[in-house]
Formats: structure tokens, sequence, C-alpha cells
């Protein structure tokens, strides 16, 4: 009798209980970062499962995430990453959907650079340099450089561009002077603190392709509680009302 006992106690101890909480690393693309910050805290108020949020370029994160960084949750700037996780076996396969669709803006320190129209705004004499995030790491760099090229001022303004990695880095160069006018997420400029706000103008979404975002969950995470009820509570309608709220167009659950 005490031997099955023994056993029984033995059996509870090794085996994992389904109800402890867990936590889960989930990268984001630095758009979303402070959005991120705010979900993290309304989701670790009502579960008990935690996450720990590691930000970067979409670009970057996608080549860590490649390179085997162990992040359970990927929540990107565009599709196109996610997509290629997916493809490569590195992301679950239905688990993709877009949480959101970032939204751009031009803006500057100074109210004066902003004009009524953005073909003025930004082709107006002795503006400066213009920042921008790299087209080639990240998305919103590719939707800046899209819409200048529609407003015939790729060419002409080439020249005077100054790259972040990401768009938070672009947003720094305007913030602190380096750059006369910027272009930035609208969400930065909706939310920003700091003393000094800038002024800005919002870029007109016919200018670019829609910058969808899409979270997947990734292999690394498949067996992460904390990582799947995070993605659950993404989609949720507190959610989806403070991502509206912090300027971006919801699409919760958007398929291809």
């Amino acid at each position: 009798m005490q031997r099955k006992l023994w056993r029984t106690t033995l059996l509870i101890l090794v085996l994992p209980r389904s109800g402890q909480a867990e936590e889960a690393l989930v990268a984001v693309a630095t758009n979303f970062a402070g959005v991120a910050q705010r979900i993290e805290t309304e989701f670790e108020a009502t579960s008990a499962h935690r996450v720990t949020l590691v930000t970067g370029s979409t670009g970057k994160l996608f080549a860590q995430i490649v390179n085997g960084a162990p992040f359970d949750v990927l929540l990107a700037a565009d599709r196109e990453r996610p997509r290629l996780l997916e493809d490569a076996g590195l992301a679950i396969t239905g688990s993709r959907f877009t949480f959101a669709v970032g939204r751009l803006a031009v803006a500057s320190r100074e109210a004066a650079m902003i004009r009524s129209s953005l073909h003025d705004t930004l082709s107006q004499p002795g503006s400066g340099k213009l920042a921008l995030a790299n087209p080639a790491l990240a998305p919103y760099g590719l939707a800046s450089r899209t819409a200048l090229q529609n407003l015939d001022l790729w060419a002409r303004l080439r020249s005077s561009v100054v790259m972040g990695e990401n768009i938070g880095q672009s947003y720094a160069l305007v913030a602190t002077g380096n750059a006369s006018l910027g272009f930035v997420a609208l969400s930065q400029v909706i939310n920003q603190q700091h003393p000094g706000k800038l002024s800005y103008l919002v870029v007109p979404g016919r200018l670019h392709a829609p910058i969808r975002q899409d979270a997947a969950l990734l292999v690394h995470g498949q067996r992460n509680a904390a990582a799947k009820e995070f993605l659950e509570f993404l989609a949720s309608d507190t959610v989806l009302m403070l991502v509206s709220d912090s300027g971006y167009d919801v699409a919760a659950r958007f398929p291809d």
C-alpha cells in the first residue's frame, strides 16, 4: 500500500501541470512596441501567464528566428515574413492572422514645416534631411519609399534621405532634430509622450500598399500555453479597441 502511494506521489511531482503559469518570448516590430507594452499589461492583469517583449525591425527579427532565436510569437510589421516562416516550417500553419494595419505620417519638430498638403510639405525648398526606415528591412520604410515614388519625389529627394534601421530610429532622427522631416508610424505621433511634441500630416493610404501586420505562433512556442493565450488575447475586442485608438486600422483574423 505504501509503495503504491509513493509511486502515485512521484508521478504527480514529475508530470507537468496543465494549469501551470508559463512565460512567452514575443518578438515585436518596432512600430508596435508602445502598443504591445500596453497589451502586455492588460494581458498579465487577467492571466496567470507572462510575456517578455523583444523589439526590432521585422527584417532583423525574421533573420534571428531563421537562425534559431527562441521566440514563441512574432508580431511583424508585414505579412511576408510570417508567411515565409510558415512556408519554412518555423511558424505553425493556420496560426497567422492580421492584428493591425499600419498608417504612415510625415512629422517634424517645427510646426511650420508641416504644410497643407503632403507634396508641399516634402518638396519645400531648404527642407533639409528626410528620415525614413530602411525599405530593405522595415515594411514602413518600403511604404515610405513607395509613397515618395507615387508623389514623383523619390528621385528628387533621395540624396537628402537618412535611413534608420526601423521606424523607431526614423522617429528618433526627427525627434532629435537630426532630420527636419521624417516618415514615422501614425501610432508614434498619436501616442508621443516627450516634451515639444512633433507636428505631423497623415500620409494617404492610396499612396502605398496596405501595411498589414501579421502575427504568428512560432514552432518554438507551439506547446507554450502563454504564447497561445497571448495570441487569442491579441484578437479580443479589448485589444482591437486599443489598437484602433492607437492609430491603426483593425483587421483581426483577416485570412489570406
